[in-house]
């Protein structure tokens, strides 16, 4: 990929897909359990956290972080995406705790006055050019004693997706992005790589979370055995922070503490 992503040409429909879905679903409870552990270890109970939520887009974590009474700074490259996001925070009722930023995360140091207590930085690394200097701008903005919060789409999730749809010549050449998906990013980043970045920026990593660990693998094959939505939610809460499965979720939320 040689450019980033901006979603100002489907800013609705980026909404309706990826958030309208159970698999939106799915990725916002796993997340949220772990954003309530960042939130304790930064002893956000009891006061208000300053957040940077980049690349955040319709802002669906953050907003609930407000709703706890935290101060949010959103940063987003498309400005319909922005203008979606403050819609929905204005209807309810959050408009003073956010501060909205028009700028690539690449620029995000320009726009703000202090470091912060946490960021978000969520399925933002594969839709960039270069994902790892973007990372590691936003990483600095997180003051002493902070966590950053990230979620990337898993390069392993992906080889496996393919491999289970039966596309194996398209894995053996590499799996070159097919562009009528515009909705799925152009490639995967690979974990080990992510982590290594995110502690050679100065973090201890604390915890990691695999997202749809299994939804996105189940096929509708003939005499599948029964199941509910509420059973997949239960699995994936069980077991997607246990290896193996939680390198193989379609994503992997990490959170490190800044020393």
């Amino acid at each position: 990929m040689t450019q980033d992503r901006n979603f100002d040409d489907i800013a609705h429909k980026f909404a309706k897909n990826i958030y309208g879905s159970d698999k939106g679903e799915i990725r916002q409870v796993i997340v949220w359990e772990d954003l309530l552990r960042i939130v304790d270890a930064l002893n956000g109970q009891n006061r208000p956290l300053s957040i940077l939520d980049a690349g955040g887009g319709l802002a669906q974590m953050s907003q609930k972080l407000a709703e706890s009474g935290h101060c949010v700074s959103l940063c987003d490259l498309s400005s319909e995406m922005l203008q979606l996001a403050k819609q929905e925070i204005a209807k309810k009722g959050l408009l003073a705790q956010y501060r909205f930023i028009h700028s690539p995360v690449q620029e995000i140091d320009q726009h703000l006055n202090e470091p912060v207590d946490l960021v978000l930085f969520h399925a933002v690394m594969e839709w960039l050019g270069e994902p790892r200097p973007a990372l590691e701008n936003v990483l600095a903005q997180v003051k002493p004693g902070g966590i950053a919060s990230v979620m990337f789409y898993n390069h392993h999730g992906l080889v496996m997706k393919n491999v289970v749809c039966g596309n194996i010549p398209h894995v053996l050449d590499g799996m070159p992005h097919r562009k009528r998906f515009k909705l799925q990013p152009q490639k995967g980043l690979v974990p080990e790589h992510v982590y290594e970045w995110i502690e050679q920026a100065g973090f201890e990593i604390c915890g990691k979370s695999g997202i749809r660990c299994f939804s996105d693998y189940i096929g509708n094959m003939k005499n599948m055995g029964d199941y509910h939505y509420d059973d997949l939610l239960a699995l994936e809460q069980r077991l997607c922070r246990q290896e193996p499965y939680l390198s193989l979720g379609r994503y992997i939320h990490v959170w490190a503490k800044k020393r």
